[in-house]
């Protein structure tokens, strides 16, 4: 397994190709000249990421009218994806990264523990790409509460 750990200042993995609902595939590339926020979510339809996703979902306009784009990625297949955005009336792509390379090439796949029990999960992180495709903010181990908020704010310094 090739772990990256993408950092602030370096180019995000522009030309790797995913699958994404709605559309078929999707790579970075497509939205150069955009700000992109991606983050990366463990699970559809859970507490956390719903929340997450739905705080992201009303805060689109605030992104929108400052030149960027949302991108949501996890380990959940397009049909899982589908339901969560029709139930959740998301309103930005969701990314299917079943085999983990979009994860990867971003190093957010970590070892978790739930119930004593450890595995391998997507650690909750949202990243910040520029329109030249560079990140310039991230953050690991996202606490749901504030973040998206937390995220608008570093996105206008960004820009100032």
């Amino acid at each position: 397994m090739t772990n990256y750990k993408l950092t602030e200042g370096e180019k995000a993995p522009l030309d790797l190709v995913v699958d994404v609902y709605p559309e078929a595939k999707f790579k970075l590339a497509d939205l150069l000249g955009k700000w992109v926020i991606v983050y990366f979510y463990p699970k559809d339809s859970t507490s956390g990421c719903t929340t997450e996703s739905c705080e992201f979902r009303d805060a689109l306009p605030d992104f929108s009218a400052a030149n960027a784009a949302i991108v949501g990625v996890s380990r959940d297949s397009l049909k899982s994806h589908a339901n969560f955005t029709s139930k959740q009336g998301l309103n930005f792509p969701l990314i299917s990264d079943g085999d983990e390379a979009f994860c990867q090439a971003f190093d957010v796949i970590q070892e978790k523990m739930n119930y004593g029990k450890t595995y391998m999960g997507i650690e909750r992180s949202t990243f910040i790409i520029n329109p030249e495709g560079v990140v310039l903010a991230s953050w690991r181990k996202v606490k749901v509460p504030e973040h998206v908020a937390t995220v608008l704010a570093r996105l206008k310094v960004l820009q100032a």
